[in-house]
């Protein structure tokens, strides 16, 4: 800790319960900014400030940053990314499950490419230009982009259901290499979904070289999250070992109910694994997942809410088992009927959830899908209910803990350099809650309440959400690199 007398800040909190990040246990202190940094930590009562904020009896701790989410899109459509600074993230990183918005130019792009948003949106042939739009226009929050790999795959092959030409998978490389060079931290497959489901593990490889090169990461929504779950652990293994580049697991489940309690076996693989290579994983807190109405979910699904329904918007936020019932018709028949849509399957066990959340290296990623008509309420209430549910009321681990889960953990594993963590010279992203009342409240009825405890969020240095639950209508976020 640091003790300044005279110095000047332009911003000072002052006595709050400093959760630095670190998994330390939490202090009691002043935390000083100058510009977009930390100046200072430590006893600032005798300094001067612009602004001075009373925040005792609040914790302050570095701003969430959101390892998995598909606001690639919504970064410049809605640039306030109140779903996201209302919980206290300041920093999301996109182009997750394969899909990012760039390069692709494309009016209609086949699913679950349409998660980011329906069509005229992908209107960037380069990654160079995605990342030109978001400096040009900054969001309130800071952002860490990664290539889609199903994205690439949709720029380059007229027929996405088959393996890739040698020519194919060259150009796929070609464009990853440009995105690489330009900005990307990294590339993410989403071999579960049919664009590329028919990709082979070589060519997913040869795709991804350019991460060799330039410091890269290799995100995967895996094959198969439920009966083949280690075969589809050793294909990621292997690919991030084979290239010599750090693996991130997204959102590790278990699927249906033959599969509940399987997490203990699957996280010792993940840990043996980890001895020999860089692996990281993320999870969001509920047993139920959300992504595009398909048939085979459905029918495993203990309860599926629909998202949203092109052909019969009026069944947004029903559930299909009462759709069904409606239409006189059984689950099998009705899905085909509503399709193209999407929906939330409850396919998860609690016992599973909390394992993989308290496994130590896990961090915490929303998976929110920002542009359903009924999202999941992950989209807006994951980071208060890691902090309110799991680790105050459950116990599952301590605040502390939580906090690193969801800040230092994630910077470090994803290279983002000075994020994460409140000390002298990083940056000022910060977030004021109060530790005894933070709560999501977005509940599957109800999925865009916003979170309960969130006070003061701080975005390099300026505020974009106020105690008043506002945005302030400052843009100060970043497109953000490893390094």
């Amino acid at each position: 800790m640091t003790h300044p007398t005279n110095e000047t800040y332009d911003l000072v909190l002052a006595g709050g319960l400093v959760v630095d990040g670190t998994n330390s246990k939490p202090f009691v202190a002043d935390i000083g900014v100058r510009g977009d940094r930390i100046a200072a930590v430590g006893d600032l009562s005798r300094a001067v400030a612009a602004h001075r904020a009373d925040v005792s009896g609040m914790a302050v701790s570095p701003g969430f940053i959101d390892s998995h989410t598909h606001d690639d899109n919504l970064l410049l459509r809605k640039p306030a990314m109140e779903p996201k600074i209302s919980q206290g993230v300041t920093t999301v990183v996109t182009g997750n499950c394969g899909i990012s918005l760039a390069p692709l130019l494309h009016d209609s792009p086949p699913a679950p490419l349409d998660l980011l948003d329906l069509g005229g949106s992908y209107a960037f042939s380069t990654f160079a230009d995605y990342l030109g739009a978001l400096r040009d226009s900054p969001p309130a929050v800071n952002c860490a982009c990664m290539l889609g790999h199903s994205t690439l795959r949709a720029a380059i092959m007229p027929d996405l259901h088959r393996n890739a030409t040698p020519q194919e998978i060259d150009r796929m490389q070609r464009l990853a290499l440009e995105g690489m060079q330009a900005g990307a931290i990294g590339i993410s497959t989403g071999t579960f979904y049919p664009p590329a489901a028919n990709a082979t593990t070589e060519e997913i490889i040869e795709v991804c070289r350019p991460l060799s090169a330039h410091n890269g990461i290799y995100a995967t929504h895996m094959r198969d999250e439920g009966d083949h779950i280690v075969d589809a652990l050793n294909e990621t293994f292997r690919i991030g070992k084979t290239l010599d580049v750090p693996v991130v697991i997204s959102h590790h489940k278990l699927m249906g109910r033959q599969n509940f309690g399987r997490s203990a076996e699957t996280l010792a693989i993940i840990s043996e694994a980890m001895k020999n290579q860089e692996i990281s994983l993320d999870a969001y807190p509920y047993i139920a997942g959300s992504t595009m109405l398909k048939k085979d979910r459905a029918l495993l699904s203990a309860r599926t809410i629909i998202t949203w329904c092109k052909p019969f918007p009026q069944y947004t936020g029903k559930d299909l088992d009462d759709i069904a019932r409606e239409r006189g018709k059984d689950r099998w028949d009705v899905v085909d009927e509503l399709m193209p849509a999407g929906a939330i399957y409850f396919m998860m066990d609690e016992d599973d959830v909390q394992r993989i959340m308290a496994f130590p290296d896990t961090m915490i990623g929303s998976d929110g899908l920002p542009h359903d008509t009924h999202p999941h309420p992950r989209l807006w209430g994951t980071f208060p209910r890691v902090l309110g549910h799991y680790s105050r009321d459950l116990g599952l681990f301590p605040i502390e803990t939580a906090v690193w889960k969801m800040t230092g953990l994630t910077a470090s594993r994803f290279g983002l350099k000075d994020r994460g963590v409140i000390q002298q010279d990083a940056y000022a992203d910060l977030v004021v809650f109060d530790p005894a009342t933070v709560a999501d409240a977005a509940t599957f009825e109800t999925p865009m309440e916003r979170s309960r405890g969130i006070h003061h969020v701080y975005v390099n240095g300026a505020k974009v959400w106020d105690a008043d639950g506002l945005f302030t209508g400052n843009f100060p976020g970043r497109v953000l690199s490893r390094g």
